[in-house]
């Protein structure tokens, strides 16, 4: 099928490289405009752009697209993943089948910007992906595929959206297939059924000791890599980046007290049980293992977080 991609983040790219191996003409693929990043404020390219560049794709950058800039492809599908736009609705009638969207959630579970974070944080066990039609209203579309996929014990977010990208190419691809041959079956979604998943603030990333151990790691896990799980240490902020809950000790330290900092681990009672800070990464430092932040900095028992 003749297809016009559009995506920008990490998430996109299984799918722009899975639908090109699959034999799909890519007519073009349209991504945000290249942005400053980071502290030196460099211009980057979104991760699509870099991967159509590396595949030989045309690429369009537009600051809203438009039905115009798609029309001299005649597409007869579109494919949305990650873009970070909403769809104009002129766009979605420009392709002859109509938009597919990859969500990384079972709908109509967790609709919306952030749904892996939002099923670590509610300790969903399952989770998964769907294909689905786009429409004007966000992530209602009707459902063309869907596959469960487990949320592995301590799996943070990042690595969890990394699998999902894959599944939900793997998806998409099959998805197409039907189309193509006239076989896709459609499921309308039940709105009685949807919950929701809002984007993330950096103020998700504020962990509160007094909180039980299990959900404390919880959002660690979900706010990995961004905002990330962030407390107060010495008048700045640390970031841990990887941890475990544990069932309480015999301490009775008050929650964010350190009660235990050997050369691999530095435990934190919590309201609930304590936590085993794994990786940790100072204010304007790299990652780091809690091994090499404690042989750099005088941590003692009885130092407190937050």
């Amino acid at each position: 099928m003749r297809v016009i991609f559009f995506g920008t983040a990490e998430f996109a790219v299984p799918s722009l490289t899975a639908v090109a191996a699959a034999g799909h003409e890519i007519a073009l693929c349209v991504t945000q405009p290249d942005r400053p990043k980071g502290r030196g404020l460099r211009t980057e390219s979104s991760p699509v752009k870099r991967a159509a560049v590396h595949l030989g794709l045309p690429v369009a950058q537009p600051e809203r697209p438009t039905a115009a800039l798609l029309q001299p492809f005649h597409p007869e599908l579109g494919i949305v993943i990650a873009y970070g736009r909403l769809i104009p609705r002129e766009v979605l009638a420009a392709a002859t089948q109509g938009m597919l969207g990859v969500h990384p959630s079972l709908l109509p579970a967790y609709r919306g910007a952030a749904p892996v974070a939002r099923a670590i944080l509610q300790g969903e066990t399952t989770t998964g992906v769907t294909i689905f039609r786009l429409t004007e209203r966000l992530d209602a579309g009707a459902i063309i595929r869907q596959r469960s996929v487990p949320i592995e014990r301590e799996e943070p977010a990042d690595r969890l959206t990394e699998r999902l990208a894959h599944v939900g190419a793997a998806e998409l691809v099959q998805a197409i297939g039907e189309l193509a041959k006239g076989q896709a079956s459609e499921t309308p979604q039940s709105d009685a059924e949807a919950t929701f998943a809002p984007k993330l603030t950096k103020a998700d990333g504020w962990i509160d000791w007094a909180q039980p151990a299990h959900l404390i790691v919880r959002r660690i896990r979900a706010v990995n890599p961004w905002p990330g799980a962030m407390t107060q240490w010495r008048g700045g902020a640390l970031k841990v980046t990887a941890a475990a809950a544990r069932a309480s000790s015999a301490s009775q330290a008050a929650a964010g007290t350190i009660v235990e900092a050997v050369p691999y681990r530095m435990v934190v009672a919590t309201g609930e049980g304590i936590v085993d800070i794994t990786e940790v990464q100072p204010a304007n430092r790299r990652r780091m293992s809690v091994r090499e932040f404690l042989a750099g900095h005088a941590i003692r028992v009885g130092d407190t977080l937050g």
